[in-house]
């Protein structure tokens, strides 16, 4: 089996990064309207500074090859925040299933010396290929196994973080031109 490389979907990083934008780039213009003594600059340094965050979470990759299963995220995330981890196909046990908060499915590998679990990476690109390729190097039973969010919600969400824009627009125009009537 080759080497396969599964990043986060397209449309989980498109749909998350607006609407975090969309979240807090009215802030400074905000804090304009208010009593509020907090400087700008710092306020729009540390929604940078969300930005890289939330960029550097949604560089995760999974890789899928002949020796097992790894998470993996760039060079600068590495060494900045976040390791990952690899488990060998020969190391896997099987798949647990658990519930969220909120009613949703997880799943984790569970190691065969029992003392760690590893979260199945859910929200990447092409993950039904990669939950075969599970399937077919573990003999684990994954037919019942689907995606956290469904494309749907993703869709759903951008739909409406498009007219969340709308009114951070508005707002912004509201602000910035008021004094001029």
């Amino acid at each position: 089996m080759e080497s396969s490389i599964y990043p986060i979907s397209p449309l989980i990083k498109i749909t998350l990064l607006n609407l975090y934008f969309a979240l807090t780039i009215p802030l400074p213009f905000l804090l304009k309207t208010t009593s509020l003594n907090f400087p700008i600059w710092l306020l729009s340094l540390l929604i940078g500074l969300g930005a890289i965050a939330i960029f550097a979470i949604l560089s995760e990759r999974v890789m899928v090859d002949d020796e097992g299963i790894a998470v993996t995220y760039p060079q600068w995330v590495k060494w900045l925040w976040r390791k990952g981890w690899h488990l060998s196909w020969r190391e896997i046990d099987s798949l647990k299933m658990r519930t969220t908060g909120q009613g949703g499915l997880v799943y984790y590998f569970v190691s065969k010396n029992r003392d760690k679990a590893y979260l199945l990476p859910m929200r990447i690109a092409g993950f039904a290929k990669m939950v075969k390729q599970v399937q077919n190097k573990t003999n684990i039973d994954t037919t019942d196994i689907r995606p956290l969010a469904q494309p749907w919600m993703y869709i759903f969400l951008f739909f409406f973080t498009f007219f969340l824009w709308l009114v951070d627009i508005w707002t912004i125009y509201q602000i910035q031109f008021s004094n001029l009537v």
